[in-house]
């Protein structure tokens, strides 16, 4: 193998983030040997089923799918292991892999996470850095083991986290600088036949729990810079919520406005091209929402089409 430029590679992932790395992999030349996605899903309003965006591009290519709902059946290891890979590759895939399976691939099994381990272990590595006021997150690549997210670390890269940034801008600059270090990686791989790796430290690890539903709901007595926070990480989903006339109002964007006042938490103080209303600390510039049954409206037309006026309060 030492020499070869190219892999035979599977490919385990199922969301949109997985997407770029399989095109990229694709793109670089491996041999995709087997692409493990997540059986497809009821979706839409009509509950069709629908394949994954991993599956959606594997097909396009004419690639070798595979999607069972568990990895631990015998048969279905089997399988994988007839494929007989040089190497596994893991983006969001969203199952368990037995250790039987990772050990089956000539040069193991590689996953690529949103976060710069061991900072941010675990479901919501995007989110949790947003919340957390971190001023940069990145990209991981590393071995996969058993434990979660715990395995030694081949690659990393770093993104900026800017006061504009939703969940949805760090994701699509992960999944892109994920799928570049991935393609880095198998290069390295295919010359040398392994990475370096470096193990990570336990003393630092952070968990990045899934969210919770009743994380989205605003508190005006918190800083404006941590709701402003909390609205970005929650955007595109669940979406930040508060209380608005006595119906859920769902807030989209929002930036911190470093301003003093004397009003109530919550209380709109300014109205123009956006609304600005009064948190615990500072001011909370709001520049798109949505009431119920509603679409996703800029501040200026939610102002016009509700007819909103100073003094009105969100709690």
């Amino acid at each position: 193998m030492k020499g070869s430029q190219t892999l035979k590679i599977i490919f385990a992932g199922t969301p949109e983030f997985a997407v770029p790395a399989l095109a990229a992999l694709i793109q670089a030349g491996h041999e995709i040997v087997m692409v493990l996605t997540q059986p497809d899903r009821p979706a839409g309003r009509g509950m069709q089923l629908k394949a994954s965006p991993v599956k959606q591009l594997a097909l396009q290519h004419n690639l070798n799918v595979f999607q069972p709902e568990s990895l631990k059946p015998a048969e279905v290891q089997a399988q994988i292991e007839a494929v007989n890979a040089d190497v596994m590759i893991v983006a969001a895939y969203g199952l368990i892999i037995p250790t039987s399976v990772l050990n089956m691939p000539k040069f193991g099994c590689y996953n690529i996470h949103a976060s710069l381990l061991p900072r941010w272990r675990g479901a919501a590595p995007i989110h949790r850095a947003l919340l957390a006021g971190d001023k940069e997150t990145g990209v991981t690549i590393m071995e996969v083991v058993p434990a979660l997210d715990a395995g030694a670390m081949v690659g990393k890269g770093v993104v900026p986290i800017r006061d504009t940034d939703t969940t949805q801008t760090l994701h699509d600059a992960l999944a892109r600088m994920g799928a570049e270090l991935m393609v880095q990686a198998m290069s390295e791989l295919a010359k040398d036949g392994a990475l370096p790796s470096v193990q990570q430290d336990e003393s630092l690890v952070t968990y990045a729990h899934k969210l919770g539903k009743s994380e989205s709901a605003i508190d005006w007595q918190n800083s404006a810079a941590e709701i402003s926070r909390q609205v970005r990480a929650f955007n595109p989903f669940p979406v930040a919520t508060a209380q608005f006339r006595g119906e859920t109002c769902r807030i989209w964007f929002a930036t911190a406005l470093n301003q003093k006042n004397n009003a109530k938490c919550g209380e709109i103080v300014a109205l123009g091209a956006n609304i600005h209303a009064a948190c615990g600390q500072a001011v909370l510039e709001i520049h798109e929402l949505q009431m119920p049954g509603g679409k996703r409206q800029t501040a200026k037309q939610f102002i016009q089409g509700q007819h909103v006026k100073l003094g009105e309060i969100f709690s």
